[in-house]
């Protein structure tokens, strides 16, 4: 009969702590998975409502354009202003699928006299001269009816620009360059704008909304933490098990089985020696080993 005695010894106790810590730390790693998860489907479920929603006018959205609601990102908004193209910058470093370019962003200046940054879409390196493009489409001069998607600023990068460009959208960064006061809590990325230029940047695909794998790998982390204990069980039965052929053994021996349980390898059956009781006469096994040990084998 299997007896789990050993489990109380203090070398089985250690094995349950190891096992008790690696379980902690899967299953904070499965919450941080989780965590990710649960950040990807909301920022999802907000691009699926605002994306493609109906257009909201400008005014409605004011305030967002000083300071921008979360919620509220990539919400279409209705601006009808004039675009001030003597100010307009190229963003350095931007990448669209892979390949490497520029963003052009331009200030609209709104009939109500606020004036709003638009990024009007991306544009290609070029080839005539290292760092700029080789052309930067102009927008449509006059009045021109706008409707651009909510976006945050970008925070300010520790690096230049040559003159004409800016390294990051950070909309307090690009006002100190201006003569007059701009919206400095959210920019627009264009989507549509009426009467259309002749020619326009690359406009920008919609967002991903692939959820990615972590929730897979959430899931992944907290069976690890189960499968520790399965091996911590696994293992103790079959220290079980050994020790109940070492009690069988030791009773065929004529060892006392309270010497058996508690001792020995968690993974390995141990070997015995058998003791022959005084006076019993030797087994041919025994006379055999007798005789090739007496010739020095």
């Amino acid at each position: 009969m299997k007896t789990y005695r050993f489990l109380f010894s203090s070398k089985w106790a250690g094995y349950f702590a190891v096992a008790v810590v690696f379980a902690i730390a899967c299953v904070a790693l499965g919450n941080w998975q989780m965590n990710r998860n649960n950040d990807t489907m909301a920022n999802i479920a907000k691009i699926k409502a605002n994306y493609s929603g109906t257009p909201v006018d400008y005014l409605q959205l004011k305030g967002d354009f000083e300071h921008l609601d979360p919620a509220k990102e990539w919400t279409q908004v209705t601006m009808k202003g004039t675009y001030m193209t003597a100010d307009q910058r190229v963003v350095r470093n931007r990448p669209l699928n892979g390949a490497a370019g520029y963003e052009v962003i331009v200030p609209l200046k709104l009939d109500n006299g606020d004036t709003v940054i638009i990024d009007r879409g991306w544009l290609p390196i070029g080839n005539k001269e290292a760092g700029h493009p080789d052309v930067v489409p102009q927008p449509q001069p006059g009045t021109v009816t706008v409707v651009a998607r909510l976006r945050p600023p970008e925070p300010k990068l520790d690096r230049g620009a040559p003159a004409g460009q800016i390294a990051s959208i950070e909309l307090n960064d690009y006002a100190s360059q201006l003569g007059y006061p701009i919206k400095t809590g959210a920019y627009g990325q264009l989507a549509s704008e009426s009467p259309a230029a002749a020619a326009n940047p690359t406009p920008f695909p919609a967002p991903s909304i692939d959820p990615g794998s972590h929730l897979s790998y959430a899931l992944q982390w907290i069976c690890f933490g189960v499968l520790a204990f399965v091996g911590f069980g696994y293992a103790a039965r079959m220290q079980g098990r050994n020790d109940e052929y070492d009690a069988l053994e030791a009773a065929e021996s004529g060892v006392p089985v309270e010497e058996v349980y508690g001792r020995g390898s968690p993974f390995h059956p141990r070997v015995i020696k058998k003791t022959r009781k005084p006076g019993a006469r030797p087994t041919a096994e025994e006379e055999e080993d007798a005789i090739l040990d007496s010739q020095g084998y």
